[in-house]
């Protein structure tokens, strides 16, 4: 039951990730207002106590809190134009993907129109909002955070404001979700290549999961080579990599497995090698992804 006492929330966009949100807010207790362009979708969130509206403005007008949850940044603006002028003076949270550069004109589109903006990532699958480890970071307005920072909380327990600047959150989105592709693609090919042994593919998760465990590990090690620039303490370098390069071809041969998907990686490690970083530790990979040094042109 909707607590008297609740924020009232508005939640524009309803696929999987949209109905999670909704539901934690509907579940917390806070009255909840939803909208998505395919009505139909929202029915499920009626049937458990939100609101439906059947315009965008409406939805916007019903809270002081609206949050979107769409595909881009240049969806949700496409999405919230017809609301322009109910804009002013909510609070508007971002939850998409998108680049820190799409971060930024929207920030610059919601305060042309009067609202508050706070840019934000779900790090999680929607099955895992509401749970007090899952993580969502924001940016942007720091009024706003601390505003709502405890209707916030209902999407996760582990809720970060990372600071003023709008682009923040896309672009720690960016930079961690870069890991994804080559950890599942990785993770794929090895199930196609015990398959190709008569084995079941699951029989990999517990070993694949123990390596990511291994892989975490490092991390603070490698980002503390990274910060300092000093590669020397080479753990696995370089030339470790290169040397194991051979190793995919040798499997892509035997299991009829494609491998070349690993091939610009394999290059990367390549040019790290010539560019003197041999000896080195892998994080030094780091300096050959850089365009230009740091603080270079």
């Amino acid at each position: 039951m909707a607590g008297k006492n609740r924020t009232s929330v508005t939640v524009i966009g309803l696929g999987s990730m949209g109905r999670a949100l909704a539901e934690a807010f509907v579940a917390a207790g806070h009255p909840t207002t939803v909208w998505n362009r395919t009505p139909g979708r929202a029915r499920p969130l009626v049937d458990r106590g939100a609101l439906h509206t059947g315009s965008v403005a409406d939805a916007v007008a019903a809270s002081g809190l609206v949050l979107t949850c769409l595909t881009t940044f240049e969806d949700t603006r496409a999405a919230l134009e017809p609301a322009a002028g109910a804009l002013r003076g909510r609070a508007l949270v971002t939850l998409n993907s998108g680049s820190p550069a799409g971060a930024r004109e929207t920030a610059a589109w919601a305060t042309a129109r009067g609202a508050r903006l706070l840019a934000g990532a779900v790090k999680n699958v929607p099955s895992a909002v509401g749970k007090p480890d899952t993580l969502l970071y924001y940016s942007g307005d720091k009024a706003v955070f601390d505003e709502h920072e405890t209707t916030l909380r209902v999407l996760g327990g582990d809720t970060v404001h990372l600071g003023e600047e709008p682009d923040l959150a896309a672009l720690y989105e960016m930079a961690v979700g870069a890991m994804l592709l080559p950890a599942l693609v990785g993770f794929f090919q090895g199930a196609a290549a015990v398959q190709a042994r008569g084995l079941r593919a699951d029989t990999t998760v517990r070993f694949a999961g123990k390596w990511l465990d291994m892989i975490k590990s490092l991390l603070p090690v490698f980002a503390a080579e990274i910060d300092s620039g000093d590669y020397g303490d080479a753990a696995s370098s370089v030339n470790l990599f290169l040397a194991a390069a051979a190793h995919d071809d040798d499997l892509s041969e035997e299991t009829n497995v494609d491998t070349a998907w690993l091939a610009p990686l394999h290059d990367l490690v390549r040019r790290a090698a010539e560019a003197g970083h041999g000896e080195h530790s892998i994080s030094a990979l780091t300096e050959v992804l850089r365009k230009s040094p740091l603080g270079g042109v």
